[in-house]
């Protein structure tokens, strides 16, 4: 066992962890925050995505004693205080870029990652920014436009059927 402390989402916490304890473990059992979520454990669906010292990192890839003295944002410090949605979250509900919800914390946290690098990006350079992010149900064309709209571009429209 092994003491590992660092600030979530602005508030320092400090508790006992075996060595073999992941980020998002710690994170979901030790801490109690349920919105990480876990896929896959393999670092291929992106559910579990959070930002250490403000990059995006698979939390089911990384130990939490490698987060030692990190600052770790997860999507339960994505709203504001008194629970207004941030641009991205507004947008991805405004433009159906959710359905079942289970990947979404990890888009959210991705896309912020990506807005934050690159405040005006292609449709094509989202695509290819969210390879590392599974979603089973939307087909990604409503998470893109919802992207689109939280950089403040023209949104595509929804191809007719």
């Amino acid at each position: 066992m092994a003491t590992v402390s660092m600030t979530v989402n602005g508030k320092s916490v400090s508790a006992e962890v075996e060595g073999r304890t992941l980020l998002s473990a710690f994170l979901r059992e030790g801490l109690g925050m349920t919105g990480t979520h876990v896929g896959c454990d393999t670092s291929q669906c992106g559910a579990c995505v959070v930002h250490v010292n403000g990059e995006p990192v698979k939390s089911c890839t990384m130990f939490a004693s490698e987060a030692e003295g990190a600052e770790v944002a997860t999507i339960e410090g994505v709203a504001a205080e008194d629970g207004t949605l941030s641009v991205i979250q507004q947008a991805f509900q405004d433009y159906h870029g959710l359905q079942c919800g289970f990947c979404t914390p990890g888009m959210v946290m991705s896309a912020a990652a990506l807005l934050k690098d690159n405040p005006k990006p292609t449709e094509g350079e989202i695509r290819k920014y969210l390879e590392g992010n599974i979603c089973r149900c939307t087909g990604y064309h409503n998470i893109v436009r919802a992207i689109m709209a939280a950089s403040g571009q023209d949104v595509p429209a929804v191809a007719a059927e």
